[in-house]
């Protein structure tokens, strides 16, 4: 295991600027998977791993050091604990992290089946959250807006928790040109004109249209539903966080599938 003391060292610049700037992992085409579960999931899914990072407390740690052991050797570095802070992408540093290719982008093909169409959310919390349920109720297929936040950026990643290695992610994507052709309904979460969830036949595909946190859906986006949707909410407050909403519509649809209504 190679062993990096200061944080001039190229690689360490190089991590650093994967970790903190959407612009250097686009030039490059890479990301960083920050702790011991995305790593356990990259392993898993034999995901190739260019770099894996320790830090030195990490090393120590049983759960960190077994996966260092099915990591190739020329791949591993070790740094110290005020390095690992320093590149590390997060507030709280794991302690172990790796640099991998950023996938390219999914094949733009026919979408037949439900799938999941993002526009403008910007929190990498309430994204990675909607990547994870999307992949937990079986949907492949996720859309994204160019307003949305960098679906393979490290703080998506963890909050997503290896969802994206299950997904096909479309990010810039042009959402009209997508659903042309659309063999089901393509529903808006929505409070106007809506019709309640939980009284809407959700079997067929769906293409399930969710917005921003603050604006909600843009005019171009949501002129392209087919139905409006509403989840109904009796406690008296006014809308829901939109990861939680989708998780709500995806797991009634899930219900519904299952149950055969």
């Amino acid at each position: 295991m190679k062993l990096i003391t200061s944080r001039d060292n190229p690689a360490v610049k190089h991590l650093h600027a994967l970790a903190t700037s959407a612009r250097d992992r686009r030039r490059e085409a890479e990301t960083l998977l920050d702790g011991a579960h995305l790593l356990e999931v990259a392993l898993a899914r034999g995901v190739a791993l260019r770099q894996v990072v320790v830090s030195e407390s990490g090393k120590a740690l049983p759960e960190i050091a077994s996966l260092l052991a099915r990591c190739a050797p020329d791949v591993l570095i070790e740094v110290p604990d005020r390095v690992f802070a320093h590149i590390s992408p997060v507030d709280s540093p794991s302690g172990v992290l790796a640099r991998i290719a950023i996938p390219a982008q999914a094949d733009a093909g026919p979408l037949v089946d439900t799938c999941v169409v993002l526009d403008g959310v910007q929190d990498p919390g309430n994204l990675g959250t909607i990547l994870r349920t999307a992949a937990a109720v079986g949907v492949e297929e996720v859309l994204l807006t160019p307003g949305c936040a960098q679906a393979w950026s490290p703080r998506v990643l963890r909050a997503a928790m290896g969802a994206h290695f299950g997904l096909r992610l479309r990010e810039g994507c042009d959402v009209a040109l997508a659903l042309a052709g659309f063999p089901g309904a393509i529903l808006a979460a929505d409070l106007r004109d809506a019709v309640e969830l939980y009284d809407m036949d959700l079997r067929l595909p769906v293409a399930w249209l969710f917005g921003s946190e603050g604006q909600g859906l843009s005019p171009a986006v949501a002129a392209l539903a087919t139905r409006r949707v509403r989840i109904p909410m009796p406690g008296g407050m006014e809308s829901l966080n939109v990861g939680v909403a989708a998780g709500v519509c995806l797991f009634e649809q899930l219900r519904q599938r299952r149950s055969g209504r």
